[in-house]
């Protein structure tokens, strides 16, 4: 019988990280969960054993201890692969504690990093397409150029992927892949997992299905005067099963050694949707009408962005499934579950 392959996930608790962890089960790895738990349930491994029948290994883990991460993989030598979500992500937040995310998210990615150095080691690295601004040509590819970051957060996903391209360079045993996605949404068809934001949502398909079952009053949509068919934002909306499923297969593509060294890929469905059209799926799919109304352009907000993904396509041989009205049908699924089942 062969054994399974150990796989680390850092922030395995977290929204994109359990699905992932769900994935790597239904493809016979063995997920390792670290996570300090900051932004994410414990009770989540619960779920992810309803999902799988398996209660995944859990380690409560701060990765900015560095004697405790070199400990940490030093303690556990079959694990042949790290899937890196653990992060600070609220681009609000950074903005006004800009120290707090630099001091997270840098620390924690160098102390695994240099945990990981004296071994063969795959790497996938959550990352964003923050890195590309507004881009000057649509859809935006991987060799489009990185604009200033908008925001701390989108700074340290810069930053993150010129650490790792450097010490891909020089390093004999870490081969690395960062994951640009675009925007997740959605949750597990079993509605047992989904986005679980702690206060005000930050980001719209949540805002959405919280003003959708009352627990806010209404949505804003921020600008209809933009340059767009309807004069809302465009964003690329991606399944977050889909999103998980890339995971794996960037996993794969390390194994039999697609990549050598550093690679990027867009990860997004390349199709961008509106803010407006992603409120009518909703109400189609839902059968609600969304309290909503148009307010003002927010600061930071960009125009439209939507992913060139053949690379991902033609290298890891994935591609996005899923669209927009599974989107909106699994993430109402997930806020109706949490009515009856609240993970607090």
């Amino acid at each position: 019988m062969s054994v399974k392959k150990q796989i680390l996930v850092t922030g395995g608790t977290g929204y994109i990280g359990s699905h992932t962890v769900v994935e790597l089960l239904a493809a016979g790895y063995e997920p390792i969960i670290v996570d300090n738990l900051s932004n994410s349930s414990a009770k989540i491994i619960d779920q992810i054993e309803k999902i799988t029948g398996v209660v995944p290994v859990f380690h409560h883990l701060d990765l900015c201890d560095e004697k405790a991460t070199r400990d940490f993989i030093d303690n556990h030598p079959a694990i042949s692969g790290v899937i890196h979500f653990a992060a600070f992500k609220a681009v609000g937040e950074s903005v006004a504690e800009p120290l707090k995310y630099y001091k997270n998210n840098f620390y924690s990615l160098t102390n695994l990093l240099t945990a990981c150095a004296e071994r063969p080691v795959n790497f996938v690295f959550s990352s964003s397409c923050t890195v590309y601004g507004q881009p000057n040509h649509l859809p935006v590819a991987e060799d489009a150029p990185v604009q200033p970051a908008e925001s701390p957060y989108g700074n340290t996903k810069q930053v993150a992927e010129e650490i790792l391209r450097d010490t891909a360079k020089v390093s004999k045993n870490l081969n690395i892949i960062s994951l640009r996605y675009f925007n997740p949404v959605g949750a597990h068809a079993s509605a047992l997992i989904g986005e679980l934001p702690l206060g005000i949502p930050q980001n719209l398909v949540p805002f959405i299905t919280q003003t959708a079952i009352g627990k806010r009053e209404s949505l804003t949509v921020f600008g209809d005067d933009y340059n767009t068919p309807d004069g809302s934002c465009i964003r690329d909306y991606i399944h977050v099963v889909d999103l998980a499923k890339a995971h794996v297969a960037s996993l794969r593509a390390l194994e039999l050694n697609k990549i050598s060294n550093y690679e990027v890929f867009n990860i997004g469905t390349g199709k961008g949707s509106s803010v407006l059209e992603v409120i009518k799926a909703f109400e189609r799919v839902s059968g609600e009408k969304l309290n909503y109304t148009i307010g003002s352009r927010r600061p930071g907000d960009i125009e439209q962005i939507w992913g060139e993904v053949k690379k991902a396509e033609q290298i890891l041989g994935w591609k996005a499934e899923l669209g927009l009205e599974d989107m909106m049908r699994s993430a109402w699924a997930w806020e109706e579950y949490l009515v009856e089942h609240p993970i607090v």
